[in-house]
C-alpha cells in the first residue's frame, strides 16, 4: 500500500467494509486517549496538527489516484476532527494539573466529543456543509475539522454546565 493511501485511510481504518467514518472516528478517540495518556494536552495538540497537515497532504496525493471527489475510505479527516473534539477535555485536565490517567475517568467528555463529532459530521449543518463543498483535499478535510470545532464547543459548554464554572 502506498504511503498516501495508508495515511489517508487512517492506517487502514477506512478500509472497513461497514461505517468507515465511524471506525475512523473511533480510531481518533483511541489515538487521542493514547496521546493524552503519554504526553498530556501538548502531545494531543501536536498529534492533531500532524493529523491535519499530514492528512491533507496524504489525502491530496491519494485523491490523484482515485476517481471519487470524496472517497469514503479516506478517514484521516475523521481522525483529525475527532482529535479537535477531544482538545477541550484534554486542555481542561492539563490546565488544572490532573494526572493524565484521569482522562479515562472523564469518559463523559470523550464519549460526548465522539457523539457530537459524529452528529455534526453526518448532519453537516451550516459551516460544516459549506466546508465540504471546498475543492479537493481541502473540502475532504475541512468539513471534519469544522465538525470537530463544533463538537469541541458543545463539549466545552456541557462541561461549563455540568461543573457550574466557566473554564
Amino acid at each position: 500500500m502506498i504511503a498516501s493511501k495508508w495515511i489517508a485511510t487512517g492506517f487502514g481504518l477506512g478500509l472497513s467494509p461497514k461505517a468507515p467514518g465511524t471506525v475512523g472516528s473511533l480510531g481518533g478517540v483511541a489515538l487521542g486517549i493514547a496521546l493524552h495518556l503519554i504526553g498530556d494536552f501538548p502531545l494531543l495538540l501536536a498529534g492533531m496538527v500532524v493529523a491535519t497537515v499530514g492528512g491533507w497532504l496524504a489525502t491530496a496525493a491519494y485523491m490523484k489516484t482515485v476517481p471519487s471527489k470524496d472517497p469514503q475510505e479516506v478517514v484521516i479527516d475523521e481522525v483529525a476532527g475527532q482529535l479537535i473534539a477531544l482538545l477541550p477535555l484534554s486542555y481542561g485536565l492539563w490546565h488544572i494539573g490532573r494526572d493524565p490517567s484521569v482522562f479515562l475517568d472523564a469518559w463523559p467528555g470523550w464519549v460526548g466529543g465522539f457523539v457530537m463529532f459524529r452528529l455534526f459530521d453526518i448532519w453537516k449543518p451550516w459551516l460544516v456543509g459549506r466546508a465540504e463543498r471546498l475543492p479537493g483535499a481541502t473540502g475532504v478535510m475541512a468539513d471534519d475539522l469544522v465538525a470537530g470545532v463544533f463538537a469541541a464547543i458543545v463539549v466545552t459548554l456541557a462541561a461549563i454546565i455540568a461543573h457550574g464554572v466557566l473554564i
